[in-house]
């Protein structure tokens, strides 16, 4: 038995690029579906792959963490009653988990670039359309679509940077720059659109940012696939898609009621649709994901660290900005700019982690990072109750380092955990786990932030559970060891 920590990144990539189908990935990446080689693609920029790849991503996240700081004031402007304010959080999540592995799946097999430009095209279209909602279930249609583009997006772009960066030492580097503009992204959305005085106006400025790049992708990057033999997995797609939004609809609604008729007919609707999809996937000939991946340790440490970063972190600080409002009086721009110090440290550690990737393997660095969130949040506790933002600042910084940890970490072994030539695929499960668990977690730190007797007390009960996940999220991650 070896632990596959103690390989560093840049030899276990290596090891995977060694299998029969990594080998075949540069060859595979331009032939077209059923045959003959696509001579029209011209060979990859990398410089300009990871330029385009990564400001999508900024700005698929920045579209994800607005609402965050103007939930208030969006809720105002849609007459959104308390117990459907969930719903202005998790719509893109919802968007994003249903569609992330069938994204990944034809991005592999259709064509990266064709994905990645119409994902961020219908990114920038839907984002515009938002700004105009009238009425809550018309700004939650808009945000569910928004994200059914950014998978798009997202999942693509780790196709195209594992296509432009073939070596391990190219590929370390890019990912962690793709993991870091996450974080970015996280940073600069909130602060964007609290210094902008119109929420709507906010939403056309990110709409217009999106249109850009898709405009810039169509012409600079270089098409990439790894096409298989068979037909797509319609009944795989038909099935996974619904079982995720019944999965998320009934976390969503849960928090009025775990024992309410709706929220039982979801839940076994999203069993059923999981089970039926599990056998589709294990008689299909190109299935859109391998089961198989699921017994090895890497591919579950990708899969697990996504889930809890989801449930853990994504889930408290989707919602914290709102109490911080509400408890403390903060205005936006105020909340926007305590949110920068968490994610502008995530950013910049993410950028550095490489540095120590031939020390630390990516599944260490993310039960380092988990530990880190768990230490920052416990270290607030006490702040929302006794009224001061100041004491927060410690604890900011602490989770913000681990979650920059985590942010370059996962990507890395999303692609890492895959045969290379389903690099997509493999960023689309890790990702899928990460936005069902932001779906229940936001769900989870709603209830419990408005269900306790007070703000403060709500928020400490809220900080407690983050951290408890984040604890066991850290040690099954580190736990999980490489059998040979």
């Amino acid at each position: 038995m070896t632990d596959i920590g103690t390989d560093s990144p840049a030899s276990a990539t290596s090891a995977t690029s060694a299998t029969p189908a990594a080998s075949a990935a540069p060859a595979a990446s331009v032939r077209r579906r059923g045959g003959g080689p696509d001579r029209d693609a011209p060979p990859p920029r990398p410089g300009r792959t990871l330029a385009l790849t990564s400001a999508a991503t900024a700005v698929a996240l920045m579209t994800y963490t607005a609402p965050m700081v103007t939930l208030p004031e969006t809720a105002a402007a849609l007459h959104t009653p308390l117990s459907a304010q969930a719903w202005l959080l998790n719509g893109t999540p919802l968007g994003l988990a249903a569609r992330l592995l069938v994204a990944g799946s034809l991005a592999d097999d259709y064509g990266r670039r064709r994905l990645f430009v119409s994902g961020t095209l219908a990114l920038g279209v839907t984002t515009v359309l938002g700004a105009f909602a009238s009425t809550t279930w018309l700004f939650t249609l808009a945000r569910i679509a928004q994200g059914a583009a950014s998978a798009a997006l997202l999942t693509s772009s780790l196709g195209l940077l594992v296509h432009a960066f073939p070596t391990p030492a190219g590929r370390l580097r890019a990912t962690g720059v793709w993991g870091a503009f996450v974080s970015g992204g996280i940073a600069v959305g909130p602060v964007l659109v609290g210094a902008v005085p119109d929420w709507r106006v906010a939403y056309g400025v990110l709409g217009a940012a999106a249109l850009v790049v898709a405009g810039l992708g169509a012409r600079a990057l270089s098409e990439s696939r790894s096409p298989r033999d068979g037909r797509p997995d319609l009944a795989g797609a038909l099935t996974f898609g619904p079982a995720l939004v019944a999965l998320v609809a009934a976390l969503t609604l849960g928090r009025d009621g775990w024992l309410r008729a709706p929220v039982g007919l979801l839940l076994a609707a999203a069993l059923l649709l999981g089970g039926l999809f599990a056998v589709l996937e294990r008689r299909a000939a190109t299935p859109m994901i391998d089961l198989s991946l699921l017994r090895r340790p890497r591919f579950l440490a990708s899969s697990a660290g996504g889930l809890f970063t989801g449930l853990s972190v994504i889930g408290l600080f989707s919602f914290l900005p709102t109490v911080l409002q509400r408890a403390l009086g903060l205005s936006p721009m105020e909340t926007a700019l305590l949110s920068l110090l968490w994610a502008g440290l995530a950013f910049a550690v993410a950028l550095q982690a490489r540095r120590i990737a031939h020390r630390v393997s990516p599944r260490h660095q993310l039960a380092a990072g988990f530990a880190l969130h768990a230490v920052g949040v416990l270290t607030m506790l006490g702040a929302v109750g006794a009224g001061s933002w100041p004491r927060l600042l410690p604890g900011l910084v602490v989770a913000g380092v681990g979650s920059g940890l985590l942010n370059a970490a996962l990507p890395l072994l999303a692609v890492e955990s895959v045969p290379a030539a389903r690099a997509a695929m493999g960023s689309g499960a890790q990702q899928t786990f990460r936005y069902i668990g932001s779906c229940a977690g936001v769900a989870l730190t709603i209830a419990i932030a408005t269900s306790a007797g007070s703000p403060g007390a709500g928020a400490d009960v809220a900080l407690w559970v983050s951290a408890g996940l984040a604890v066991v999220a850290g040690v099954l991650v580190g736990a999980l060891r490489e059998r040979h």
